[in-house]
């Protein structure tokens, strides 16, 4: 039997060509989520004024606290991975995180829930009376004892000259 020639495939010099495909829109169902006009009337009050930090005065400009709230709380909806916003059309993953943290060192998400629950309160009333916690503080049932080997760290020091 003949042996076959192995052939060598040899790319074309300079760069790769662009894609010419157009991208596949956005699924808007879940992109589209944004605050109501209602909602952020009550969370913009609670927003830190932002200081512009650039030594002279310049920078990016900064992307809406608007834009970052939807962002924010589509991933509080959704629990998806705060990278998964760069394929939405809301703003940036890591814009929204740090956007995020910076809120969260502010109290600006623990007002907010208060305030909620203070409206809650006076629409519907909380009965203070009935409350429940859980918690559990054992070992787990199923979790069976430890299953290690024994150490011979002791016994291999005493044998070694």
């Amino acid at each position: 039997m003949p042996k076959r020639s192995k052939k060598k495939i040899i790319a074309p010099a300079g760069p790769k060509p662009k894609r010419t495909r157009t991208r596949t829109p956005n699924n808007h169902t879940t992109t589209n989520y944004h605050m109501s006009d209602e909602l952020w009337a009550a969370f913009q009050p609670l927003l830190p004024v932002h200081q512009n930090t650039h030594r002279f005065g310049g920078g990016r400009p900064r992307v809406p606290d608007r834009k970052c709230a939807d962002g924010i709380f589509f991933v509080f909806r959704t629990g998806c991975q705060w990278k998964a916003l760069d394929e939405t059309e809301l703003c940036s993953g890591s814009t929204a995180h740090a956007r995020f943290q910076e809120w969260a060192a502010a109290g600006v998400f623990l007002k907010f829930w208060q305030g909620g629950l203070e409206q809650f309160d006076e629409l519907i009333g909380i009965d203070w009376n009935w409350l429940s916690m859980d918690g559990a503080l054992t070992k787990a049932p199923l979790a069976g004892e430890k299953k290690r080997s024994q150490s011979y760290g002791s016994r291999q020091k005493w044998r070694q000259t």
